[in-house]
């Protein structure tokens, strides 16, 4: 495969700029594997394909408020940090990203808050896309993090091309939502609601929950036509006992598994045995998924849209066949349906 095979003309009318004023009332493409039928459904409508004792594996990743403005000591420039992910409690170290980059020297101190309420200092500078920050802060890890985080924005995706805007804070974030650590929210959970969650409880599925702190890299472009090339950034991921003995048990009892979004696909497959179970893990997977692809766990997933070009497009057609899927695509541009983070979803079964 070849990354020009995912290049498709998306009208920047089909992004969608807001989530639909309920999570579960989205609009669901469904799309039949074997036959190639595709139907299309409110995403609610998911509960007519499942049955007692089929599980879904869920992403709890939680989102944190992960983009800061600041400005540069002395010259008071403008700069925006995006903090990545926590290196050192003790010390406040962050592995971070900051544009303009160039501006950036180490030694620099920046500056955040109305009142500078906030200061770190630039450590680090030897990566290209990455910075170290150590921020200067005397009181508990706590406060300290209550402190950094009422500073921060929730980072939504820079193609939405807006202003984060109140109702983000709660929509950019799954109900089930439990470890923070992620940049990026797995977007496929958004769309359960309450209600759903209690009525897939009432006919019997069963729910199991793993942990992927979702990072930029799923944003990142891709810049090598061989695919094979390509190197996905590292995310790091979490497979406890319960959720395990949960999938485990629904693979032997031949139930279905439906792995809710590109992030928990990439943990099943990471950590999957050669006799195809799940296992226990704490670790980083950059586990890179694309066509042609053989699944060991899921029978079904759902997903959102995708942009061209997008590592999530190319696991789904990995998933649910490279021509099924693109032509899936095709009709769903045609029929109006709503692409990216806060869009529409597609169940592959």
């Amino acid at each position: 495969m070849k990354l020009s095979t995912f290049k498709f003309n998306l009208p920047q009318e089909s992004i969608a700029q807001y989530p639909t004023h309920n999570r579960d009332e989205s609009r669901l493409m469904v799309i039949h594997r074997k036959t190639g039928e595709i139907e299309h459904k409110i995403f609610k409508d998911v509960l007519q394909y499942f049955d007692d004792k089929d599980t879904f594996v869920f992403n709890d990743t939680m989102v944190f408020p992960a983009r800061l403005a600041g400005n540069k000591e002395k010259t008071g420039a403008k700069i925006e940090v995006f903090l990545l992910r926590e290196l050192n409690e003790d010390l406040r170290l962050w592995d971070v990203l900051v544009d303009p980059a160039r501006k950036i020297r180490i030694g620099n101190k920046l500056y955040f808050g109305e009142d500078d309420s906030m200061v770190a200092e630039v450590i680090d500078n030897t990566t290209s896309r990455g910075r170290t920050l150590r921020f200067l802060y005397d009181g508990p890890h706590e406060e300290f993090k209550s402190t950094l985080y009422a500073l921060g924005e929730m980072p939504i995706p820079p193609y939405l091309n807006r202003a984060v805007e109140p109702e983000d804070t709660e929509r950019y974030q799954t109900i089930f939502a439990k470890h923070e650590g992620a940049v990026i929210a797995p977007a496929a959970g958004l769309h359960f609601s309450r209600e759903l969650i209690k009525r897939l409880e009432i006919k019997g599925c069963e729910l199991a929950f793993v942990t992927v702190h979702v990072g930029l890299g799923n944003f990142r472009d891709i810049d090598v036509e061989d695919l094979t090339k390509h190197k996905m950034d590292s995310e790091q991921v979490m497979i406890n006992e319960e959720a395990v003995k949960i999938v485990n048990k629904a693979k032997d009892s031949n139930k279905q598994i439906c792995a809710v979004g590109t992030s928990v696909i990439r943990a099943i497959e990471t950590t999957v045995t050669t006799g195809g179970h799940l296992k226990e893990f704490e670790g980083w997977t950059n586990k890179f998924i694309f066509p042609p692809y053989d699944f060991s766990v899921a029978t079904s997933m759902i997903t959102n849209f995708h942009m061209p070009f997008s590592s999530m497009l190319m696991q789904a057609t990995a998933f649910g066949g490279f021509d099924l899927i693109m032509d899936a695509y095709k009709q769903a541009i045609a029929d109006k349906y709503r692409f990216g983070t806060y869009g529409d979803a597609m169940l592959i079964i």
